[in-house]
């Protein structure tokens, strides 16, 4: 072997792959004083030969995962951002059927979960990857989760309709709509931010919560008032409180998956603690 220069991978202190610069005669002299160079020049790093196709072959086969993992958790998306939409109109229009399909569509979502879960499992244990990937596939994890629980809040949200179909002349507050509207949105960009890795869109899921907390408020008391003013509406007002708390959960599960965005991109936590974050971020914006 001859002298010049050898770039050979390694790894960062952030586990990003780096690459670096060293003098070939001065590796092989190590190498051979360290008994790491076989006879046959086979070049060996803890007792095992380096196989550089086989690490090729384990990447790709890593990235396919990833590929297959995204496209089954957008679809998820789609679902369940379908079954929220549908719920709403079913308690809006007092439409049962509408109630049905939502309450018929999630046992295709348990098994789409189930299925997400163990193949990002499969992963991690297969391919043990590290930083990005690591991050990503953690983040899947966590927004897998978010979404079967969002898929049973609107199961709930349909229950609670067909409950009010026994009382057809309750006046459904208007409110609830928009408060439905603005956390399907919130949803949708919830998935666009994870989707686009996009910080931005993240911090504005994050602010929006507290609009359909205020009108989940503002529902509560309308509510109230109608039970003050008429004994026969207490118990259709309690299946519509209920929905209206369906609802500021999924809108509170949104804001999840907008927070594990922010971990994926930047890698940074910013639970329990929007308002740093929130003012950090609008400070960057200004300057």
């Amino acid at each position: 072997m001859g002298g010049g220069p050898l770039w050979i991978a390694g790894d960062s202190l952030t586990h990003d792959r780096v690459y670096h610069e060293v003098d070939l005669a001065f590796v092989v002299c190590q190498l051979r004083a360290s008994g790491s160079l076989g006879h046959n020049g086979t070049i060996w790093l803890s007792q095992h030969p380096l196989q550089l196709t086989q690490n090729v072959s384990m990447s790709k086969h890593l990235q396919r995962g990833l590929d297959e993992l995204r496209r089954q958790l957008v679809g998820q998306f789609g679902v369940v951002e379908e079954m929220i939409q549908l719920a709403v109109r079913s308690l809006v229009e007092r439409r049962a059927e509408l109630a049905d399909r939502v309450i018929q569509t999630d046992s295709a979502v348990d098994a789409t979960d189930i299925l997400i879960e163990e193949e990002c499992l499969k992963l991690l244990a297969l391919h043990q990857p590290v930083a990005i990937d690591l991050r990503w596939l953690i983040t899947v994890i966590k927004v897998n989760g978010e979404l079967e629980r969002m898929a049973d809040l609107a199961c709930n949200i349909a229950e609670r309709s067909k409950s009010l179909d026994l009382y057809p002349l309750f006046p459904v507050p208007d409110q609830l709509t928009e408060m439905a509207t603005s956390a399907t949105n919130m949803v949708r960009r919830a998935l666009d931010a994870f989707v686009e890795s996009d910080v931005k869109k993240a911090a504005d899921v994050i602010r929006s919560d507290d609009r359909v907390d205020a009108l989940n408020r503002i529902v509560i008391d309308h509510l109230h008032e109608l039970m003050r003013e008429d004994r026969e509406y207490i118990e259709p007002a309690v299946h519509c409180f209920s929905a209206s708390r369906h609802l500021e959960r999924i809108a509170d599960l949104a804001e999840n998956l907008a927070e594990e965005v922010l971990y994926l991109v930047d890698g940074e936590i910013v639970r329990h603690q929007h308002g740093m974050f929130l003012n950090a971020s609008s400070a960057d914006a200004s300057d």
